[in-house]
């Protein structure tokens, strides 16, 4: 079976499994894990901050930067597709109290313009006070795109000139720089806190990493512990994460590569659609006509999707709109299946 459902699905290597096992271990909530400490220290090294905490997951990683930047009835600025407003479980408001303006475009970036007339920054107490703006980068809900440079760069300069606290939802990070090329400092420098995950393109099996200031990062790990996400010898995991960072990173564009050949493959068929200019990265979002029989549903799922699995390839999707990310544990064999499924199921319909 080849998975697309998601970057999340890799499972560890053999080499990988080797430097879990040969960790050295401690109490990472007494904070002496030799092999955390390392973590942390090389992760922020990577983006230029401080401090590092590791956490067991990306959410968590985001919601405790929420909790070092705002209190309790404050207000947040984020897309309105960004996984912070519509994939954690409503967490802003139920763990850090603050609400959410949205802004919105096709391509993952904050239009300066809608930014700045959401900031609320005065002693009228109708309104949240705005604190922090919240940037995620590649952006999944469009499409994995990288967010432009100059978009990052007018945000910062708004958030700036207005004193408010800047997060960087850095769940793939390390794609944004492989697919542009640059240092990974150019798109997080101007940032108080950054989140990344190891457990996606990394192919780690757990663990995600909060960086920023040892301020930031000495609040975020009171709330780690009060969140439940104070782990014990987590070096076991950190290991892991220490082979993706030395190992895994400039792999990605193996990825990125094979994405855009399938993503060509599936543009090429009938009733299917991508919009290639949105294949930044590894994700693979297409859409599936609305008339087509295959955008039936079986027990409350697409056909397409049960067609594909009989052919050996999962996806997810719904409603149209598909999505198929490539990742490590996918070779060019396997993307030739998956292509070969795409191609048997569509002009079989």
């Amino acid at each position: 079976m080849i998975d697309l459902r998601s970057d999340t699905v890799t499972r560890p290597t053999a080499a990988m499994k080797e430097a879990m096992f040969s960790a050295r271990l401690g109490d990472d909530v007494f904070g002496d894990d030799p092999t955390v400490i390392a973590l942390q220290k090389q992760a922020a090294k990577l983006v230029g901050k401080e401090a590092g905490l590791f956490v067991p997951s990306g959410t968590m990683a985001n919601q405790l930067a929420l909790r070092a930047h705002t209190r309790h009835g404050d207000e947040i600025i984020a897309h309105a597709k960004s996984h912070i407003f519509n994939y954690e479980s409503a967490a802003p408001a139920a763990l850090a109290g603050v609400t959410v303006q949205t802004v919105d475009s096709d391509d993952g970036s904050l239009p300066i313009d809608q930014v700045e007339a959401c900031i609320h920054q005065t002693d009228d107490p109708h309104f949240a006070p705005t604190k922090l703006i919240c940037m995620e980068n590649t952006h999944n809900g469009a499409g994995g795109c990288v967010v432009p440079r100059q978009n990052i760069d007018d945000v910062v300069s708004v958030a700036r000139g207005r004193g408010l606290s800047l997060h960087m939802d850095g769940a793939r990070i390390f794609n944004a720089s492989v697919a542009e090329g640059g240092d990974l400092r150019e798109y997080t420098r101007y940032f108080d806190t950054v989140s990344m995950c190891l457990s996606k393109g990394l192919g780690c099996p757990i663990g995600s990493l909060l960086l920023g200031s040892r301020s930031a990062i000495s609040v975020a790990y009171r709330f780690r512990k009060m969140y439940g996400g104070g782990m014990r010898q987590a070096g076991i995991l950190a290991a892991a994460g220490l082979y993706a960072l030395d190992n895994n990173i400039d792999r990605l564009a193996d990825d990125h590569r094979r994405a855009r050949q399938l993503a060509e493959a599936i543009n090429s068929l009938p009733g299917l659609s991508v919009d290639l200019e949105r294949v930044h990265t590894n994700l693979v979002y297409f859409h599936l006509d609305a008339a087509h029989p295959l955008a039936e549903t079986q027990g409350g799922t697409p056909l397409l999707t049960h067609r594909l699995v009989d052919e050996g390839v999962q996806i997810v999707g719904t409603h149209g709109r598909y999505r198929a990310v490539l990742h490590l544990d996918v070779d060019d064999d396997g993307l030739q299946q998956a292509v070969d499924a795409f191609g048997q199921v569509m002009n079989a319909a």
